[in-house]
């Protein structure tokens, strides 16, 4: 094994710093948290694929690992080796998918770590295995969003293939999880939002009303209700993107349509039962929703949120839109924290008042201001609790308690809003 060589990189940093003017703290972060990534989360593998620990936990999430990566997709634009990296890392999430598409945490090699042992059947590759289904999204898109700003087709191997005819059987099962769906999760002696109820069926949800059931969020705490709206968004999106790669690079006219079908079914299914007016807001999109009429209206800081659909690329309603980010920016989510230090979207995966720095990273690439997004940048910057790398979570009324010494997703979040702030972009 061995890792990504700075060297490759000095060219794109040159060419960052050229553009910087007057922002050296800013700047200094972003080197920081840009090359943390690369030097302590990346491992290429003597098979050419390439293996991506979260931080503090030696395991590879499907999520983390494609969100860690995606400021990369910058210098690779010019740069041979980080393609191949990000295409090394694309083989290997489909090859852990290929392997269990139930599983949101991999092992890097057939070791038997694992959290817990939860199932006496787990595979020894996988770390844990709670279904999310933004966890199947995630590869979807770094392969085509490596594809659309690079050019480089390399990850489209026979296990990519394997994979998303996995990935839509999946999503078509769980579109009736009541009755078709065999996936159970049990954790024994845990917290409630670590485990499902109902023997780990999790809450009773409407069948076949066109979304796709997920047991768990991308904090991996177990849905109140199982429609999770935005990873039903990111699925609408990547689907999109799995349409156009079937038709156009694995000339696969019947794959292009069984995703076609399956993300308009979803498309329609969040605004038919995803959405519920607000005496406040108006018309608003829900966190989560059963299709019986019950809602949970709130926003988590972790990606997908509903803070991230315009950042996702979901074509979502505008009026309700905007609705529903007035709502998840005041104190009517649950989960907004305003303090002496800053004020922004936590998470109940963490203390109460606590900040996460991945919600406000995601609050300013969806930022339209320049202002906004140096005062969040500024914000970050400060909020370190004096280690200088960002953190899961820190108490809005004092930055020098936070969650997690080491998350690298966070680092990655901070990394690509410093270089949209400077006007770099990507196509989604």
């Amino acid at each position: 094994m061995e890792t990504i060589r700075n060297e490759s990189l000095y060219g794109f940093l040159k060419e960052v710093r050229e553009n910087v003017k007057a922002e050296e703290k800013l700047l200094e972060q972003f080197e920081r948290c840009f090359l943390n990534t690369l030097e302590t989360t990346v491992k290429m593998e003597d098979d050419g694929t390439v293996y991506v620990i979260t931080g503090d936990i030696p395991a590879m999430w499907l999520r983390d690992s494609a969100a860690q990566i995606r400021p990369f997709l910058f210098p690779a634009k010019q740069n041979e080796e980080i393609r191949k990296m990000i295409a090394g890392l694309v083989k290997r999430q489909f090859f852990c998918i290929s392997l269990d598409p139930y599983a949101n945490a991999f092992n890097e090699g057939p070791t038997g770590a694992c959290w817990e042992k939860d199932d006496p059947d787990q595979s020894p590759w996988v770390w844990e295995r709670k279904f999310e289904v933004d966890s199947l999204c995630y590869p979807i898109q770094l392969a085509w969003m490596l594809w659309k700003n690079t050019g480089c087709t390399e990850q489209f191997d026979g296990n990519f293939r394997t994979g998303v005819r996995k990935i839509l059987n999946v999503f078509r099962m769980e579109q009736n999880h009541e009755y078709h769906s065999a996936y159970r999760f049990v954790r024994e002696g845990s917290f409630y939002t670590d485990t499902l109820s109902r023997e780990g069926r999790g809450t009773c949800v409407k069948p076949d009303i066109g979304m796709v059931w997920s047991g768990f969020r991308p904090s991996d705490d177990a849905c109140t209700y199982g429609y999770l709206i935005p990873s039903n968004m990111f699925a609408v999106v990547v689907l999109g993107y799995l349409e156009e790669i079937a038709e156009k690079i694995l000339c696969d006219g019947t794959l292009a349509k069984e995703a076609g079908i399956l993300k308009d079914q979803i498309h329609n299914g969040i605004e038919k039962h995803g959405r519920t007016r607000t005496e406040a807001f108006g018309t608003v999109y829900a966190y989560e929703a059963d299709g019986y009429g019950m809602f949970n209206l709130m926003d988590d800081a972790n990606v997908p949120s509903l803070l991230s659909m315009s950042y996702l690329g979901y074509p979502a309603d505008r009026e309700t839109m905007e609705n529903t980010r007035k709502m998840i920016l005041s104190e009517a989510n649950p989960y907004y924290y305003k303090g002496t230090e800053a004020a922004g979207i936590g998470s109940p995966h963490t203390p109460a008042g606590y900040i996460w720095p991945i919600a406000l990273a995601m609050q300013g690439l969806t930022e339209s201001s320049q202002e906004e997004k140096r005062k969040i940048l500024d914000t970050l910057v400060s909020c370190t609790g004096g280690t200088g790398m960002m953190h899961e979570g820190f108490c809005s009324d004092d930055a020098g308690k936070y969650t997690r010494e080491w998350f690298s997703w966070a680092n990655a979040m901070y990394a690509e809003l410093f270089l949209d702030y400077l006007g770099y972009r990507l196509e989604i």
